[in-house]
């Protein structure tokens, strides 16, 4: 039976920061997920250290490329795209995953897409829950990023509304769990020992909730320097940390204020769906805090399952076959890692030069300039 064409299978590389993903998807149906994650190798220093991840990405690319053929089944050859996640993130690390979806694309003779690492994060849910309603509200939350955006069209149409003005939620979390000397990353233990602790006992201070402040963006900063001096001033005192009541105070101020704005953007712009991605998603306190309130205020609340929050190829593979399927003028072989890709830019298309594949015709790309290209390009 013949493959339908708006159901195109793409090979998706996720590079960004320390998780070598690599996924395979048709439509909108996840074929692999294949990770590798040198988390451990970072832990010790208590963050990612770009060199090292970079260095990680490099020995991980090709194992993990050819588990997730042999996971999804699939030939190379079968492929109708390659994308790769262009930005933004760390820039070495960026550059591993572009050179070698590069690589591929040339070799097999596919189209490449370089894609936007935020507005991946919102389209994987469309391997969770199907299509995305146009528009989409998003709330991103990573270890970089927390981010509030409409998409119209998530390949061509995405609109930040509010963003991060210092400290992330994400690093919020690594830096009161380094505090707690919990370890890191510090997502994931938090929400652990919040479990047991009183949310209630401690109230910190929620960023950017005063009447004059900015009303889709986000500090954490001034809660995180706050929940510092709070456990130092224990420790001055000789008083032991309430460890688990700190981290369900903690983790309740950030909830509190992403929650608050996102549902407030979903009002404010006529939105009847809120989608959360990034890391971060995976809290339980998040996920149920918004279910809560999207209930109360009328709104589908849309999550995708954990693995699929955190950086993975799949949702790099879910945008570059959605990018195909609508017919996105693929990238030219000087597409470049782009550490700062602003998510206006779901993908960083051809310049019309002839070096891009894709001309609006969904799979059918023509593949006759190849023997004009010189492998001096490859790397440009």
């Amino acid at each position: 039976m013949a493959r339908r064409t708006d159901e195109p299978l793409v090979l998706g590389i996720e590079t960004s920061c320390d998780e070598t993903g690599v996924g395979i998807v048709r439509g909108h149906t996840l074929l692999a997920d294949a990770v590798a994650s040198s988390v451990d190798e970072h832990a010790r220093f208590g963050g990612v250290v770009p060199e090292v991840a970079s260095r990680a990405h490099l020995e991980a690319m090709v194992p993990t490329i050819q588990r997730a053929l042999k996971d999804a089944g699939v030939s190379a050859k079968d492929l109708d795209g390659i994308a790769v996640t262009a930005g933004p993130g760390l820039a070495g690390a960026l550059l591993v995953g572009v050179s070698a979806a590069k690589a591929y694309a040339y070799a097999l003779g596919k189209p490449l897409y370089g894609v936007n690492h935020l507005a991946s994060h919102i389209c994987v849910d469309q391997l969770e829950h199907g299509a995305l309603p146009e528009p989409t509200m998003a709330l991103l939350v990573s270890g970089g990023h927390s981010s509030l955006l409409l998409a119209p069209d998530i390949t061509a149409d995405v609109r930040p509304l509010g963003s991060t003005i210092d400290d992330a939620a994400g690093e919020a979390f690594d830096k009161i769990a380094r505090v707690l000397n919990l370890g890191f990353p510090g997502g994931p233990v938090i929400d652990r020992y919040a479990r047991e602790g009183d949310p209630d006992a401690i109230r910190f201070p929620r960023g950017l909730t005063g009447p004059r402040d900015p009303i889709y963006d986000f500090s954490f900063s001034g809660l995180k320097t706050a929940v510092a001096r709070w456990i130092e001033a224990k420790r001055a005192a000789g008083e032991n940390v309430p460890v688990a009541d700190v981290a369900a105070s903690f983790q309740e101020a950030v909830v509190d204020v992403l929650t608050r704005k996102a549902v407030r953007a979903c009002k404010d712009h006529g939105v009847d769906h809120l989608m959360i991605g990034g890391g971060v998603a995976a809290n339980t306190r998040l996920r149920a805090m918004a279910e809560r309130r999207c209930e109360d205020a009328g709104i589908t609340l849309r999550v995708p399952r954990p693995k699929l929050c955190t950086d993975n190829g799949a949702m790099v593979a879910a945008l570059g076959a959605e990018m195909v399927a609508r017919g996105r003028a693929s990238s030219s072989w000087d597409l470049s890692a782009d550490s700062s890709l602003p998510v206006t830019e779901s993908h960083v298309p051809g310049h019309g030069d002839g070096h891009g594949h894709g001309h609006g015709h969904g799979h059918g790309h023509d593949h006759d300039h190849f023997h004009e290209l010189s492998k001096d390009n490859l790397y440009s």
